[in-house]
């Protein structure tokens, strides 16, 4: 049991380094998801081709996953003790 005493300190579950990582990551996501954004038409007559680009088809998605594999990196990182 504890005492009345004693204070209960809070921890982090990860570092400082672990939270810049999952922000280059998610910066990573966004980007990703901005770049996919877009290439409609306003008329649903008209076939507009710019949907199946490179930036569309091939780099966002890429970029959507390299963001990801990011992400588990910084979260299986050990911190240090």
């Amino acid at each position: 049991m504890k005492k009345k005493n004693e204070e209960v300190k809070s921890e982090f579950l990860f570092e400082k380094k672990n939270y810049v990582i999952m922000l280059v990551g998610l910066a990573f996501i966004g980007l990703g998801f901005i770049l996919m954004a877009g290439g409609g038409s306003d008329n649903p007559e008209i076939f507009n081709a710019d949907i199946y680009n490179f930036r569309r088809i091939r780099l966002a998605p890429t970029l959507v996953i390299i963001g990801l594999g990011i992400e588990i990196y910084a979260i299986m990182t050990k911190p240090k003790k």
